[in-house]
C-alpha cells in the first residue's frame, strides 16, 4: 500500500482527519480479533488529463464484530499524478454518506407534551402537530414528520440531526432542541 500513497501526499478521511503519508501509514493497522471486513468498489468515474488522474468511486464497506454485520457507504476521490514513470495518490478524500437511523418506537402518549409553537426568534416560529399516531414539524408552511428514533429522540428522513424536547422542573416541555452535529439549536416553547 505504501508504494501507492506519494511521499508528499494529503490524505483527509471521512472523520475529517488529515494525514501525510506517515500518518497514513501508522494509521493503518489490522483489524482485531474477532473483525472482519470487505470494501467493494462501486460506481468509478476516472478522469486522465496529462500526467493527472482523478477517480471518483463509491466504496461499500461491510464490517464484521464477532459475528454482527456493520455496513457504510462512502465516496472517495483520489487524485493521482504520474512521476518518474510511476502513478502514485498525491490526495485522496473520503466521504461518508448520511444515512436516517432505524426507526424506534414513539410513545403516542407524550405527544400531547410536545404539541405548541416554539420560537427562535421574533417571527421565527415552528410548531408541533399530531395527526392520528404521527408527530409533525412544521415551519413556513413545510411539514415534516418526525419520526422516532427513541420515544423522546426524533429525526426527520433524509435529514442530518435529530429533534429532542426538553423538559423543564416543571415537568412540562419548554424547549425543541434542534441537535445539528453535536450543536444545539434552542426553539423556546412560548404560549401554553
Amino acid at each position: 500500500m505504501k508504494k501507492y500513497f506519494a511521499d508528499d501526499c494529503i490524505f483527509a478521511d471521512e472523520k475529517g482527519r488529515v494525514f501525510d503519508k506517515p500518518k497514513l501509514i501508522a494509521d493503518i493497522t489490522p483489524l482485531p480479533a474477532g473483525y472482519s471486513g470487505t470494501i467493494n468498489i462501486e460506481n468509478a468515474q476516472s478522469r486522465i488529463i496529462g500526467n493527472t488522474a482523478i477517480l471518483s468511486y463509491d466504496a461499500d464497506e461491510t464490517e464484521t464484530i464477532f459475528g454482527q454485520n456493520l455496513k457504510a457507504r462512502y465516496h472517495v476521490t483520489d487524485t493521482w499524478l504520474q512521476r518518474n514513470g510511476n502513478w502514485q495518490i498525491v490526495a485522496s478524500q473520503a466521504h461518508r454518506y448520511y444515512e436516517d437511523p432505524a426507526v424506534g418506537e414513539s410513545d403516542p402518549k407524550k405527544f400531547a407534551d410536545f404539541i405548541g409553537t416554539y420560537e427562535l426568534a421574533p417571527g421565527q416560529t415552528r410548531s408541533v402537530i399530531v395527526e392520528g399516531d404521527k408527530l409533525f414539524v412544521e415551519r413556513n408552511g413545510k411539514k415534516e414528520e418526525l419520526l422516532p428514533e427513541t420515544s423522546d429522540v426524533f429525526f426527520r428522513k433524509g435529514t442530518e440531526g435529530r429533534i429532542l424536547f426538553r423538559y423543564a422542573a416543571t415537568g412540562r416541555v419548554d424547549a425543541l432542541i434542534d441537535r445539528r452535529n453535536n450543536e444545539d439549536v434552542i426553539w423556546r416553547k412560548i404560549g401554553k
